[in-house]
């Protein structure tokens, strides 16, 4: 069972009042008066007023990696959503607290598969192929999936390291079950030398395997799960650019669909990303296919390189943005007060099973 202890409900009213510059004042004053006994982790998706008190700024294997790291904080506020806020928990101490300022921020990826649908596939495709199925779980997932993915054992992956995870499942087993994410299940086997032909989609509404042919070819066996942002970019979208700016590089996230990063010059996670057009020469253009507050955020640090969105009428991550200034601020001020709302605490039997899949994904990160 996972916990999340108690909340408060809505967002206080007097919250709803202040300015921002009241607000960021106030904010200032807390992480001043706590010290290193407060350490905020944010999610390269946050809006910029999230950022700005970042203490560490990452993607999710970065800041799983941070979490694990810290040993000094005894306030964690996490900026993300539900599922990080999880693995910060598992991965932090007994002593210490983690906070997700708003329990709406969700991933709509992680809700594509929970742990009934779950166990109900292995014990499907345990009957089909027996013991030579090793499952990999997208770190946008649940507790409970890591905790499966743990027992059985798999291991967590991230867009960082997914590559290396699948190459590291395939010498433990002979098959891998990639869950919750389709996208980067495929395009990474991909990379790796196995053929379509050989990959398969697991359906959990229906409990049906997709695949025709014989069912002894399959490789990888992917769950029907995506996100709902990098689903957005399109071959369309990579067409009209390089119709438009015929010398613009596209770049992508490998959650984004199998045609849309063939069409594109270069994918990878979004560390990846930031990295490439960091070090990326003046004057080059470039053609993003991410999350839109960290495209706009890219945007304005690079002014010496022109680029733009892959998809101009893409929105922001929706349930990240749920995690505000004034959420921020409400979560700081439940600390001060001694109070321990909005806190996510995984039991310890989810948790042992879960570090498991987590342990060895940190090992070969």
């Amino acid at each position: 069972m996972i916990c999340t202890l108690p909340t408060f409900g809505m967002l206080p009213e007097e919250y709803r009042h202040l300015s921002r510059e009241e607000m960021e004042q106030r904010v200032y004053e807390i992480k001043k008066q706590l010290g290193k006994e407060l350490f905020i982790p944010a999610h390269h998706y946050q809006k910029d007023e999230i950022i700005q008190f970042a203490d560490a700024i990452g993607d999710s294997l970065q800041l799983a990696q941070a979490a694990a790291k810290n040993k000094e904080a005894k306030h964690i506020v996490f900026c993300g959503v539900h599922f990080m806020a999880e693995t910060a928990d598992m991965l932090t101490t007994e002593e210490q607290i983690v906070y997700l300022p708003d329990l709406r921020a969700g991933c709509s990826m992680a809700d594509m598969a929970n742990i009934y649908q779950t166990e109900e596939a292995w014990e499907k495709l345990t009957s089909i192929f027996g013991d030579t199925i090793l499952p990999l779980t997208y770190v946008n997932s649940t507790a409970a999936i890591k905790a499966f993915t743990g027992r059985n054992g798999g291991a967590c992956v991230t867009s960082s390291n997914a590559k290396k995870m699948v190459e590291w499942a395939f010498t433990q087993k002979e098959r891998i079950f990639f869950l919750p994410d389709q996208h980067l299940g495929r395009n990474c086997a991909y990379e790796l030398g196995i053929p379509l032909e050989q990959m398969a989609v697991w359906d959990p509404i229906s409990g049906d395997l997709s695949y025709e042919g014989d069912l002894q070819n399959i490789k990888v066996i992917l769950w029907d799960g995506y996100c709902s942002v990098h689903q957005g970019f399109t071959v369309e979208n990579v067409q009209e650019v390089r119709k438009k700016y015929p010398d613009m590089t596209v770049i992508v996230h490998p959650e984004c669909a199998f045609e849309v990063v063939q069409a594109a010059d270069l994918s990878g996670s979004t560390k990846f990303i930031v990295d490439t057009i960091q070090k990326a020469p003046a004057g080059s253009s470039w053609a993003i296919g991410t999350e839109m507050n960290l495209v706009k955020r890219i945007i304005a640090e690079h002014k010496d390189k022109y680029i733009i969105c892959l998809n101009d009428n893409m929105c922001p991550c929706l349930t990240m943005n749920r995690i505000d200034l004034p959420h921020l601020l409400w979560a700081l001020d439940i600390i001060i007060k001694g109070e321990q709302g909005n806190v996510i605490k995984v039991d310890e039997s989810t948790t042992k099973e879960a570090l498991l899949a987590l342990d060895r994904m940190l090992q070969l990160a």
